[in-house]
């Protein structure tokens, strides 16, 4: 059975985050979406408030779960039994940053392989941060966060 393991903040879930959800979910048997708790990163949404918006947006994806990890991922995947860990790239920088940390992950566990997923056009631009942004200042967020938890994105943001 193939494991993989898809972390990140997902504070909130954006259309990107989910179209690589997706995508993964037709080529592994289980897909872990782990929502991973970093002390250092200042996060909108608590760490079960991700969880459930998450769960919200892929309950139609019935190999898909949601978990909440810590330490590092690299080990944390390796406790789900993961073969791979999946990074969505967007751009140069990110793969500069995702080349740094697969090679890291690499060091640490080398029967874990990394999978870069190359974000569609319509998202290449999108992020948590840049959806927020638009929320807070009252634009449109239909087209870059998932329409199951889009109000209750706004209703939080706007606060």
């Amino acid at each position: 059975m193939s494991i993989a393991c898809y972390p990140g903040s997902f504070d909130p879930i954006t259309n990107g985050h989910l179209d690589i959800i997706r995508r993964a979910s037709k080529m592994f048997d289980e897909v872990y979406v782990t929502i991973m708790i970093n002390p250092k990163k200042k996060v909108t949404f608590s760490q079960e408030e991700r969880k459930e918006m998450i769960e919200k947006c892929v309950a139609d994806l019935k190999n898909v779960k949601v978990v909440i990890g810590q330490g590092l991922t690299v080990d944390f995947a390796k406790q789900l039994g993961a073969v791979s860990l999946i990074r969505g790239i967007r751009a140069v920088a990110d793969y500069e940053y995702e080349l740094q940390q697969a090679t890291a992950n690499m060091m640490l566990n080398d029967e874990i392989e990394s999978i870069f997923f190359v974000a569609r056009p319509e998202y290449s631009f999108l992020s948590s941060s840049v959806a927020k942004e638009i929320a807070v200042n009252g634009g449109d967020i239909s087209k870059f966060i998932p329409s199951e938890i889009s109000d209750f994105v706004l209703q939080e943001l706007r606060k």
